[in-house]
């Protein structure tokens, strides 16, 4: 499996520095890919009818496409990762805009994660009807990958409509799309549409028969299993190195093609704590 990291959006802090730090430390201890997580929005838990949630206004999320771009700026190698972009809430055009151009100035290193969230807060304060945003995923997959293909394309859906337009500079390739999530409709949606996937649990049954479900699925569109890429993540806090090894050869008999290690949460650390805990992970699963 490829070996990457989670940037600990809540304990990287805003420092420009700590953040170029971070990227080019984690890309020389030679970590494949770094994943940024995405909410746009926190409820405040004072609000009426109170909030309780994995996450509130205190918890710092950097936002995914403007940080990879200066992360593009400042590396060369590492894969550049949305886990998982909350793709219904934005405007599809202006996602495959800017996901064109991170592609572009980065030498393709883009691999672009998107999932439907699950935070109705973030949804109203965006102005995005929450119920629909499965049907809305869907079909702005299906209108990015045009936009990155075509020089001027008219499509008309339930939630868009474009009219012999499209963007340019458009991606020398295609990006690859990875859905996120575990629902049926999401693998489905996931074999018929996308590149991989990334799941939100461990390597356990339940992932074993998602997978198996995702297999059947991708060879019944006539589609070489081999091409299909599966992100795991394991978690640095409260494991050892004997679990780490465990739980990453587990996710490798099931199928696992990334593992990326998530070092927030642990302890309170700066960047070279942060780095020291990956190379720790590394050793470990070597």
């Amino acid at each position: 499996m490829k070996i990457g990291v989670v940037l600990p959006h809540n304990e990287i802090g805003s420092d420009a520095g700590a953040m170029k730090a971070y990227a080019q430390g984690v890309e020389a201890l030679g970590a494949d890919h770094l994943l940024i997580y995405d909410h746009v929005l926190g409820a405040d838990p004072g609000r009426p009818g109170g909030w309780r949630g994995v996450y509130d206004k205190d918890t710092e999320f950097h936002e995914p496409m403007t940080t990879l771009s200066y992360i593009a700026g400042i590396t060369e190698k590492i894969e550049l990762v949305t886990t998982v972009l909350i793709l219904p809430q934005r405007q599809t055009a202006l996602v495959a805009k800017q996901a064109a151009q991170i592609a572009l100035l980065s030498d393709h290193r883009l691999r672009l994660g998107v999932g439907t969230g699950w935070n109705a807060v973030e949804y109203e304060a965006l102005n995005v009807p929450f119920k629909a945003r499965g049907r809305r995923q869907e079909e702005q997959v299906e209108l990015l990958r045009k936009l990155w293909s075509s020089d001027s394309l008219s499509f008309s859906g339930e939630f868009h409509q474009v009219t012999m337009a499209s963007i340019n500079p458009r991606p020398g390739r295609s990006i690859p799309i990875w859905f996120g999530g575990g629902a049926p409709r999401v693998l489905e949606r996931c074999a018929r549409m996308g590149d991989g996937w990334m799941p939100l649990m461990g390597p356990n049954q339940a992932a074993q028969d998602a997978v198996s479900y995702l297999q059947e699925l991708w060879t019944k569109e006539g589609k070489d299993w081999g091409d299909f890429g599966i992100q795991a993540q394991a978690q640095f806090a409260g494991a050892t190195p004997e679990k780490w090894l465990t739980h990453y050869q587990r996710w490798q008999a099931i199928g696992a093609t990334h593992m990326a290690i998530a070092t927030h949460n642990a302890a309170e650390t700066g960047v070279d704590g942060h780095l020291e805990r990956i190379e720790s992970y590394m050793e470990s699963v070597s």
